[in-house]
């Protein structure tokens, strides 16, 4: 099992409102939610029962319609699974609990009983169609899980140095000299094509074959497509899915959903947005109408971005019905040979990155009509009460129009300023200059 950062959150969990509250982990399928879970209950408690209600029996399911007597509950969990739980010392697991709504339900009484820990997992929890006709516990503390990050990824590599020495030299602004910056450059771009997602990684690691590892990321996104197909038999959210790539390829300031699916109800698309958030499947960066603190207030529901959540799978999902030796991303990227058309696929990494440190993602853009033009931020991040202005560039740097134009009309609310790119760390005019794999940093 690879080295996850969640594990210890877990573990503050634990310490701080097991016995309270049951601990909810969200994110989608395959991003290891089911190993970690295992892990630490092999680990840090004397027994536990895990409850695949994915796999689950009949007899298992219908022990949660009657709560009555839960003495009899955990009389029969312990004969199906074979397994004594002792008081205090002991979890139970509900893998993929969305499949089984009365057991998500129970929670409430079985944490109120108070004798085990209860761990959740969940894939597209939140749609709604998953929890119509119960009352959600409010004894969860919930946590997200994303695909591994870098450092995650780095680890699996077996390098635990790298990402510690970025760090320092970050906090210092020290620049890392042209063959330093390229060989780690070229390190980050096998993340990007491998990308965050457990098979993914050890497909690589056990066969070093790019084309082995696009086939178990070809598998996913079948996965996520059909449970896209289960939620919306309109096949809407698999079409919006499908065309993030395109849509991010055409430079637009928006993702125009009815270029996708035709023209749909306002109501029908901010839904369906909505649906494909809450899946962690794909990331939405909305338009800040007024960048500044609590930017979530100021959101325009009806203009975003779309991004895929694992930037491993959006270089497979952008070729996916063509075959890999089709994949212009993967030569391209390895041989540093990445066109200036190709500049969404570091927007897309660098948006993986800004969430899985826990940011919101926004964007903003600026309309010139004297001189026709529309200017764009790429991201904005709250840090403290300020913002920070973040502007991704693939290759060149020279010319931030954009940028400028944002920091002269709102100067008073900016605090640090960020360009990231492919090149070595600088700052310039106040403006500091990061390589695309220290965006964790920020």
């Amino acid at each position: 099992m690879y080295k996850r950062k969640i594990y210890e959150k877990m573990l503050a969990w634990k310490q701080e409102n097991a016995g309270r509250y049951a601990l909810m982990i969200e994110g989608a399928r395959r991003v290891g939610k089911s190993t970690i879970v295992k892990k630490f209950a092999e680990n840090e408690y004397d027994s536990y029962i895990m409850i695949n209600f994915a796999e689950v029996s009949e007899t298992v399911t219908r022990l949660f319609n009657d709560l009555s007597d839960v003495d009899y509950i955990f009389l029969q969990l312990q004969l199906q699974y074979n397994t004594s739980l002792h008081k205090r010392k002991s979890v139970i697991i509900f893998d993929e609990v969305q499949l089984c709504p009365k057991a998500r339900q129970a929670i409430k009484t079985l944490v109120g009983d108070g004798r085990y820990d209860y761990i959740e997992t969940g894939s597209l929890i939140s749609i709604k169609k998953n929890v119509q006709g119960i009352v959600i516990p409010s004894e969860e503390k919930k946590l997200s899980m994303y695909p591994m990050d870098y450092e995650e990824f780095k680890w699996a590599l077996g390098d635990t140095a790298t990402i510690p020495l970025l760090r320092q030299t970050y906090e210092k602004r020290q620049s890392l000299g042209d063959g330093t910056n390229q060989k780690l450059i070229r390190d980050f771009r096998l993340y990007m094509l491998v990308g965050g997602m457990p098979q993914a990684i050890t497909a690589y690691l056990e066969t070093n074959d790019l084309k082995k590892v696009d086939d178990v990321k070809r598998e996913i996104i079948s996965l996520y497509e059909e449970d896209f197909g289960k939620i919306d038999p309109s096949g809407y959210l698999t079409q919006l899915f499908d065309s993030i790539p395109a849509e991010l390829n055409k430079n637009r300031s928006r993702y125009i959903s009815s270029r996708v699916i035709g023209r749909r109800r306002k109501e029908t698309v901010r839904e369906l947005i909505s649906r494909m958030k809450e899946s962690r499947t794909v990331l939405v960066s909305y338009h800040s109408n007024d960048p500044n603190t609590g930017m979530s207030a100021t959101r325009d529901l009806d203009r975003y971005k779309l991004y895929v959540a694992d930037t491993g799978l959006f270089v497979t999902l952008a070729f996916k019905d063509r075959d890999f030796t089709d994949n212009t991303l993967y030569s391209k990227l390895l041989s540093d040979k990445l066109s200036a058309n190709l500049g969404y696929l570091y927007e897309n990494i660098v948006a993986q990155m800004l969430t899985a440190d826990g940011d919101e993602l926004f964007y903003y853009t600026i309309s010139d009509e004297e001189k026709k033009k529309v200017y764009e931020v790429d991201f904005i991040v709250q840090r403290k009460s300020k913002i920070c202005p973040i502007e991704v560039k693939s290759s060149s740097y020279r010319a931030h129009a954009s940028f400028d134009e944002f920091i002269k009309k709102y100067s008073e609310r900016i605090a640090d300023k960020y360009i990231i790119y492919t090149k070595d760390l600088k700052t310039e005019e106040n403006i500091l200059y990061l390589p695309v794999y220290m965006t964790m940093m920020i």
